[in-house]
């Protein structure tokens, strides 16, 4: 009898990229401002905190909501990068709240920094998921 192999799935409607060239498609085309607003319900952060995140304003944040613009490149794939981080951690953790304490605890994987810390390059977010890998495998050492 054959068993079906269930991935397990994170919450919708954020969704992780099959592979890292349709994320980098998507941000190079360029993602609505309103994502990123999403983004303070699911790290619990409050909108400045997170517009500091992304080294820019909350009120230039505002404007670009407002107008139903988009946001650049580089700001899309911080955004995506930030979604699949959280959907990582939701898989790992199996819950929010266990995976919002683990960002806000120093983590010898990432040389005793706090994950929520790093959040801020794209660099960090992809050191943060990679460690969430390892402890999803087992190896913390």
């Amino acid at each position: 009898m054959k068993t079906e192999n269930k991935k397990s799935k994170a919450p919708e409607p954020y969704l992780i990229f099959e592979d890292e060239l349709s994320m980098v498609n998507e941000a190079a085309a360029g993602i609505h401002a309103t994502k990123f607003f999403d983004l303070t319900s699911m790290f619990h952060l409050k909108k400045e905190q997170l517009a500091d995140l992304f080294h820019i304003s909350l009120k230039s944040l505002m404007r670009y909501k407002e107008a139903k613009q988009k946001l650049n490149p580089a700001q899309s794939e911080q955004v995506l990068k930030l979604m699949a981080l959280h959907n990582k951690g939701i898989i790992v953790f199996g819950d929010d709240e266990s995976f919002h304490r683990w960002l806000e605890k120093p983590s010898y994987g990432l040389g005793n920094v706090k994950p929520v810390k790093m959040m801020n390059t794209t660099g960090g977010i992809d050191l943060i998921i990679a460690e969430l890998k390892r402890i999803e495998w087992g190896d913390l050492a």
